[in-house]
């Protein structure tokens, strides 16, 4: 079975990730993990775009393993901060150094925006959620693809599900935040998965 490698280290995204592309139908493929590139360092995001920073870990994990490799780069972008957090979205708070990727840097980060829409009116609290999917072969050959969804922010985190800024975005057409979604109902509208389900083909072929 072919084998191709999913450039994060983030668990909940892997997860999501393989839920995505098994139900788009790339049943046919294995993806891997971290496991195959454990002692690469970490991969700075020093590019301006999501596709930029997307091509960047695609590139360097396929380099490392020799295998096709798969990565994204995604954020929230608030229409009230300028389009910001943006690619900035997994540092926003500040807290890269001395919080470790996962709940608390979550929890940092979206308070930190919610603090800055503090005095935006509901009316103003548009935002979306942008993916950036790479697919970099070994041979050089390079394909990103780009889901977005549009929603709002809400004042207060609400729901348990997701990560990152899903406690305080609502789809557009929904109630509900991206947090209080099932897996489904997440997968079925996500930003994230809109791209992925996008690259499938390629990564059939």
């Amino acid at each position: 079975m072919r084998q191709i490698v999913l450039a994060t280290r983030n668990a909940k995204k892997i997860t999501e990730l393989q839920r995505i592309l098994l139900a788009a139908g790339l049943t046919d493929v294995e993806l891997a993990g971290p496991e195959l590139y454990a002692a690469l360092p970490d991969i700075p995001e020093t590019g301006l775009t999501f596709a930029a920073n997307a091509l960047i870990k695609a590139r360097a994990v396929a380099a490392a393993t020799g295998l096709p490799a798969v990565a994204d780069d995604s954020g929230l972008c608030v229409d009230a901060l300028n389009g910001m957090p943006g690619i900035l979205s997994a540092r926003w708070s500040g807290r890269f150094g001395d919080l470790p990727s996962g709940p608390g840097r979550d929890v940092a980060n979206l308070q930190l925006v919610l603090d800055q829409v503090g005095d935006v009116p509901e009316e103003s609290l548009g935002a979306n959620f942008t993916c950036a999917a790479a697919l970099v072969t070994p041979d050089g050959a390079e394909h990103v693809v780009e889901g977005v969804v549009t929603g709002r922010l809400v004042r207060a985190p609400r729901g348990e599900g997701g990560f990152g800024y899903d406690p305080v975005f609502v789809p557009e057409g929904e109630t509900r935040t991206t947090a209080e979604l099932s897996a489904e109902e997440k997968d079925a509208i996500s930003h994230r998965s809109r791209a992925f389900r996008a690259l499938v083909p390629l990564l059939k072929g």
